[in-house]
């Protein structure tokens, strides 16, 4: 795969320190990034982004996790591996990414379940990455950002 844009970084440097901010907020929220790894990852896979998906796992091994529970991130609901506030955040960010035709999108279920594990400002962090991953999955799918190139 070949990336389509040759110099993100010139694109728009204001775009970059905006995200730059975005990224200390969501690590202001007090999130384990161990955490917010996970949530980056299955929301990327849902995307199909290859770059955001390697990224995810070299972020979750700096922070400490297990090639076991990032390799069975994809099948959490089945998996062992994550506990209960994990699961919650599993399930926000599956629904929150799968925000299509026909999609329940973010239940009421989802929410209290959130909400059961996570304060405010942790349950703000959470959604703020999931909205970042997003945003980055469609960026990089649509210029072809190759896995393991400029990310992780």
């Amino acid at each position: 795969m070949q990336n389509r844009l040759k110099n993100k970084s010139t694109n728009n440097p204001d775009v970059w320190k905006a995200v730059g901010h975005l990224q200390k907020a969501i690590a202001a929220g007090g999130v384990d990034p161990k955490l917010l790894a996970l949530v980056h990852l299955r929301a990327s896979q849902i995307n199909g982004c290859s770059a955001c998906v390697y990224a995810s796992v070299a972020g979750g091994k700096k922070a400490g996790d297990t090639d076991e529970r990032l390799h069975n991130v994809a099948a959490w609901r089945e998996a062992p591996f994550y506990t209960d506030a994990e699961r919650a955040a599993l399930a926000l960010a599956e629904a929150a990414t799968r925000l299509q035709d026909g999609a329940e999108g973010v239940t009421d279920e989802i929410w209290e379940e959130i909400n059961a594990h996570f304060t405010e400002e942790q349950i703000g962090a959470i959604n703020l990455e999931i909205a970042l991953t997003n945003f980055f999955n469609r960026i990089n799918r649509t210029i072809k950002e190759p896995a393991g190139q400029t990310w992780g």
